[in-house]
């Protein structure tokens, strides 16, 4: 294949964009390869002002590092892609995404055309999604034992987080999860040193703005503002006028007289999206009634649909009591926890809802057990609407060995675009064992051979053993969204650095005199 490589200095120049771009690639996945697998370690990220954050989640390393290069910037696209739409297995996406560059890197530099390069890896990666999820197993519901096992599995082994999630999931039940718009990760939460609980409800993480004992814990209705619980504000240029500050106190008085709607309405608790007038604070710390203000709104929506309110904005309360009732939501429980600092509402009458939470001894060992639930969370959702493969880099492995002979029938140059998918799907597994402490050139040979004469994608490592084992039996299980999401967004990466001929640095807009 010599006669395949360029000669002389303009061929060593044609590649050196994309020896740079494939260098930093590989940068950013050694900073989070090491995490991959059971025994993965963990990354200390410090600050600029010594704030540290120390975990094992591949886009939360990612989001923190200091990058610039922009071929690593794309790559951190696509930790964050993977995130946004499954919410978990960023790490392997990582993975996967370096080992295409620099599989595709090597290819280009014999002297293949990229063109054929990328177009062979589109189309392996394509087939190997195929392939994938034709081997793809359904999640039987939530009390199926495989739904606790992807829990348990991308809670990095936290039995008790892995309970917690999965009893939440039943309590929302397989209708909720299923819904495209609902995210299960968004219900778990971190509450300091909380010993962990499922609350049938809504936990807002807020202090009341007027705090006191004996806001009654009975069913109440709620008020959403969608903007500040206070009177309408004159502009301040026409304050400074007469006719301005007479309309100020106007509109003062009107917001005053409205007060007295809340009590006619039995209103027991206010949440506004922004801030909370001190009259009506003191009107509602007279008559027994919770506010809460600053909410986001994300928070606010969520609330919305529990207690079946309408947000309305400060104008509406201006109307009289009758048209105002519909808008008002209804909860059969609200109460302060003064010990965890948060409100907590049951018994809505709105659409159904739960609140995860976890905690743990340190502020930072906090945050890590939040973002550990909520990959196992993301992950039970991946897998009940879309099924679970083998883990540990198995199911990889027998794609790539599919792909391998698919390649046989594939003609032209495109074929090693093919080579370099199966090579990408072999690295996880590699990842892994070497992390475990074995050499992966061996194993990875011996998952192969084993497969290849069992006819079986449920094949790979015990890292603990070092023994072929299979993993479905010990549970070693991953959504399949989680697997097909990473090598589809891995792919699209690979295709955009491997095509960058050329860096240039953008001019700089002038600015307008």
């Amino acid at each position: 294949m010599s006669q395949m490589k360029p000669s002389g200095p303009e061929g060593e120049e044609s590649y050196a964009s994309l020896r740079n771009n494939a260098n930093a690639v590989r940068a950013i996945c050694s900073a989070v390869e090491g995490t991959l697998g059971p025994k993965g370690l963990d990354t200390m990220l410090v600050g600029a002002h010594g704030d540290v954050i120390i975990t094992n989640d591949g886009v939360t390393i990612l989001e923190k590092m200091d990058v610039a290069h922009p071929a690593a910037q794309l790559l951190i696209q696509v930790a964050r892609a993977q995130q946004e739409r499954i919410g978990d297995g960023t790490t392997t996406a990582t993975v996967l995404a370096g080992a295409l560059v620099a599989e595709g890197a090597r290819q280009v530099t014999r002297g293949v055309p990229v063109a054929k390069v990328v177009r062979g890896i589109q189309d392996g990666v394509a087939h190997a999604v195929r392939s994938l999820s034709e081997r793809s197993r359904p999640l039987q519901g939530l009390d199926d034992p495989m739904a606790y096992r992807i829990a348990y599995i991308a809670g990095r082994e936290h039995a008790d987080l892995a309970e917690l999630i999965i009893d939440g999931a039943r309590q929302l039940g397989a209708a909720k999860l299923r819904e495209e718009s609902f995210r299960f990760a968004d219900v778990v939460q971190s509450l300091g040193k909380s010993p962990g609980e499922v609350w049938p409800g809504l936990v807002i993480a807020k202090k009341p703005v007027n705090l006191q004992p004996d806001f009654p814990s009975d069913e109440a209705r709620i008020l959403m503002m969608q903007d500040a619980f206070g009177p309408e504000e004159v502009e301040d240029e026409a304050l400074m006028t007469e006719a301005g500050f007479h309309r100020q106190m106007q509109l003062r008085e009107q917001f005053r007289a409205s007060l007295g709607r809340l009590t006619e309405l039995r209103v027991g608790l206010v949440v506004s999206e922004r801030g909370v007038d001190p009259e009506a604070e003191q009107f509602c710390t007279d008559h027994g009634i919770m506010v809460l203000q600053r909410l986001p709104r994300a928070q606010l929506r969520r609330l919305a649909e529990y207690s079946g309110a309408r947000p309305v904005r400060r104008s509406a309360l201006y109307r009289p009591a009758a048209d105002l009732a519909p808008y008002l939501g209804f909860a059969g429980h609200i109460a302060y926890d003064e010990r965890l600092e948060c409100v907590r509402i049951a018994e809505g009458r709105g659409s159904v809802e739960v609140s995860i939470i976890v905690g743990a001894s340190t502020h930072e060992i906090a945050g890590e057990r939040l973002r550990i639930a909520r990959d196992a969370a993301s992950a039970v959702q991946a897998a009940l609407r879309g099924g679970w493969l083998p883990g540990g880099g198995a199911a990889e492995m027998a794609a790539a060995h599919e792909l391998e002979r698919y390649r046989e029938t594939v003609r032209g140059m495109e074929g090693f675009g093919f080579e370099a998918v199966a090579h990408a799907l072999r690295k996880p597994l590699s990842q892994i064992v070497v992390n475990a402490g074995y050499n992966p050139l061996e194993k990875v040979e011996e998952v192969k051979a084993a497969q290849i004469a069992s006819a079986s994608d449920k094949l790979g490592i015990d890292c603990d053993t070092g023994a072929i084992t299979d993993l479905e039996a010990l549970g070693v299980i991953d959504p399949a969204d989680v697997k097909l999401q990473a090598l589809q967004a891995a792919g699209e990466v690979a295709s955009a650095v491997l095509r960058i001929h050329t860096v240039i640095k953008m001019r700089q807009p002038r600015e307008e005199d």
